[in-house]
């Protein structure tokens, strides 16, 4: 990845380990070789202290010696004790220690007490080939370039307490050479630990960038709305408080997305609702005004020809009046209907839920329209039944048995049986009652001899003012609201109904809960 936190992680712990070691080698370059020197004149002047309270102490000559020794090769510095004496006008030593000078070392000591010594150079700040680097009391440091040797020595030059003179020397080549090896081993050393810290930076690196990509992933998912992905973590830092909040966030957004999904579903279904009212509207004002056009012409024509006495014998005005009476009672009668539906379908009316006797409530719809069956000589098939309870809208329910009775006396037609032959018996008109028990619940159906109902119309029966055969249906005076109040009752209280064809006739059942 191109800007991978990882790869800018290990670039930049590589980058500062770089500089750090850098700015080691840049500090060392510039600042050890005054640091050794420093170093030197401070180690050269403490020297001189202990030798200077040691070597009054000590009088034991092999002990001063042997003292002088360690000290000396401790500090890696060449040690010279010894005293001066001036006689006829020439500067003589006497060289305390050590005693086993060769003659190297015994005439770079007198080139060097010449130059310290001698009245032109005692004590002087610059010598030739030289710089002062630090002035005590009693003593003096130098820096001299030596040109025999072809290298720099600190040398220090002073008086003990006792009156001798000691002269330190120590080579400054071996302290240059040491700052550069010193420099050179960190470079070394630097490009090694640099490259180990990238190499450990990236690994080390993807224990941050892991849990890191994991909840880029949760994310992603939390953006296509799958708020089943959780982040599973123990860790106490701030990836883990940032897991559980994106998993405290992709519950909120469940839960908020829940409930925008349930608020537009009612929203759809209140604007469903809405459209479907607006439609209802228009469709009932349309069949409202189809079915009361006829009914309204006929009293209107009749009501006219009273007014201009068109027939002037009493039996035709009784007549007139006869059908504004019966077209009156029709609009009347489909006006309640109208109503009861409306009622029914809008909620406004409570179901009540009871425990009734559903044989008993069966009879007595059969009796108010047992007049109907002998005018229409209609045979009832009815079984004797016991008494069968169910819960239900008493009420309601004898709207629905009332409606299906009211429709096979409509529809009720005299057809053959399946079979039977032109010589047997007279077919009869038949509607045949049927209490069926279930588990739990019990079907009423109501049968009516006659011509089936078309396939194509079977699904459209239910809806208002939908009618199979309209100049039958003009003929009765049925307007097509009866089975659309069978199915809002039904639907109000949750219960099943239906309708099915055979051979000789139409069957209508709908179902109730035996059980509370």
């Amino acid at each position: 990845m191109k800007h991978s936190i990882r790869i800018r992680m290990v670039l930049a712990l590589g980058g500062l380990l770089a500089a750090t070691i850098f700015f080691c080698w840049f500090v060392n370059i510039t600042f050890l070789g005054r640091y050794y020197e420093q170093s030197k004149i401070k180690t050269c002047g403490e020297l001189y202290h202990q030798i200077d309270a040691t070597y009054q102490e000590i009088e034991n000559g092999e002990e001063i010696t042997l003292y002088l020794e360690k000290a000396g090769s401790r500090q890696n510095i060449s040690l010279y004790i010894f005293n001066v004496y001036l006689s006829s006008g020439t500067l003589f030593y006497q060289v305390k220690y050590p005693s086993n000078l060769n003659r190297f070392q015994e005439e770079q000591l007198a080139e060097r007490i010449g130059q310290y010594y001698s009245l032109e150079y005692l004590f002087q700040e610059d010598q030739e080939g030289g710089k002062l680097l630090y002035e005590a009391e009693d003593y003096r440091i130098y820096k001299r370039f030596d040109k025999r040797m072809e290298a720099y020595y600190i040398e220090l030059f002073g008086q003990l307490s006792g009156g001798d003179l000691i002269f330190m020397r120590s080579n400054f080549f071996s302290i240059q050479e040491s700052a550069g090896v010193a420099n050179r081993f960190l470079a070394y050393t630097g490009l090694v630990v640099t490259a180990v810290g990238i190499f450990l930076a990236y690994f080390i690196g993807r224990g941050f960038t892991r849990p890191i990509q994991q909840l880029s992933g949760i994310a992603r998912e939390i953006s296509r709305l799958n708020f089943g992905v959780r982040y599973e973590t123990k860790r106490q830092d701030e990836i883990g408080e940032l897991g559980h909040s994106i998993n405290l966030l992709s519950e909120q957004l469940e839960t908020k997305i829940s409930e925008l999904k349930s608020a537009n579903n009612e929203l759809k279904g209140d604007i469903e609702k809405k459209e479907r009212i607006d439609e209802m509207r228009k469709e009932f004002l349309s069949n409202v005004s189809h079915e009361l056009k006829t009914p309204i012409a006929l009293i209107q024509g009749y009501a006219e020809g009273l007014k201009d006495n068109i027939s002037e014998d009493a039996e035709s005005r009784e007549f007139y009046c006869d059908v504004i009476i019966d077209e009156a009672a029709k609009m009347n009668h489909m006006v309640k209907k109208l109503l009861t539906l409306n009622q029914i379908e809008f909620g406004n009316g409570q179901v009540e839920f009871e425990r009734f006797d559903l044989t008993a409530l069966l009879c007595s719809v059969l009796q108010a329209t047992n007049i109907i069956f002998r005018q229409k000589e209609v045979v009832l098939d009815l079984p004797e039944y016991e008494s069968v309870y169910v819960w239900g809208d008493e009420y309601r329910i004898e709207e629905v048995m009332t409606n299906y009775i009211s429709n096979a006396l409509n529809h009720v037609e005299a057809v053959p049986l399946p079979g039977s032959s032109q010589t047997e018996a007279q077919p009869e008109k038949r509607i045949s009652v049927r209490l069926e028990l279930l588990e739990g619940r019990v079907r009423v159906s109501v049968f009516n001899t006659g011509q089936p109902i078309p396939e194509e119309d079977i699904d459209l029966i239910w809806e208002k003012f939908y009618k199979v055969d309209k100049a039958r249906t003009r003929e009765y005076g049925g307007n097509g609201i009866g089975l659309s109040i069978v199915k809002a009752i039904m639907n109000s209280i949750n219960q099943a109904y239906g309708v099915k064809n055979w051979e000789n006739g139409v069957e209508f059942w709908f179902e109730l809960d035996r059980q509370s």
